[in-house]
């Protein structure tokens, strides 16, 4: 997969398209994974959804991560819509930092639209990330409830920070348009798995059932 160049890395876009961006290890991908793209897609009004790989999450013990080709032919199967692209540009440019992923994206597709998608978990830890005020203000920030973050996550010090720019929910499909720093907090998904559930004590991913 890294034998590709950065624009090979990079799904198909045209100017003027709203685009989500879905970043994680997807280890393994799921089906949470597509309904937070596929409810993101019809709130925000997206034309297409990015599954953006990491090589390995700095906030995460990597040791039983597999390996990213298998990710990606995992994470392509799951995702089944062709509205859903899955890309692993991180390992491609050589970063595994959502601000860097974010700016190299900014400066080669300048025409397109971009939110970047989160759950709520992922919020109550934003204030963590590498650079993350600079993030908020590269992209909207689209955050997807889970139950029983929402708390945690509206109190936590990013959310905080944040929250004059927050948008009211039913504006969320106004997201991809504003100017940054903006974010809209959205509730409504029902599916609430998560891939540190379907691992086995080993790294090694449950079988379907």
């Amino acid at each position: 997969m890294p034998s590709q160049t950065a624009a090979q890395a990079i799904p198909f876009h045209t100017n003027g398209m709203r685009i989500g961006l879905l970043g994680g290890s997807f280890n393994p991908p799921h089906a949470a994974h597509r309904a937070i793209s596929l409810f993101a897609l019809k709130r925000l009004k997206l034309d297409r959804v990015w599954w953006l790989l990491t090589p390995g999450n700095p906030l995460k013990d990597n040791g039983r991560l597999h390996g990213l080709d298998e990710r990606a032919r995992a994470a392509r199967e799951v995702a089944d819509d062709p509205r859903i692209d899955i890309s692993c540009l991180e390992a491609v440019i050589g970063t595994r930092y959502t601000v860097d992923t974010i700016i190299h994206l900014r400066r080669r597709v300048s025409g397109v639209h971009f939110v970047w998608i989160m759950g709520a978990d992922n919020l109550a830890q934003f204030h963590r990330w590498q650079n993350w005020r600079r993030i908020a203000a590269e992209v909207p920030i689209a955050v997807i409830d889970r139950p029983p973050q929402s708390f945690r996550a509206l109190a936590a010090p990013a959310a905080q920070a944040l929250a004059r720019y927050r948008l009211p929910a039913n504006q969320a499909a106004l997201l991809a348009d504003q100017r940054t720093p903006a974010w809209v907090f959205l509730t409504g998904m029902k599916l609430n798995l998560s891939s540190t559930g379907l691992r086995n004590p080993d790294g090694s991913w449950k079988a379907e059932k």
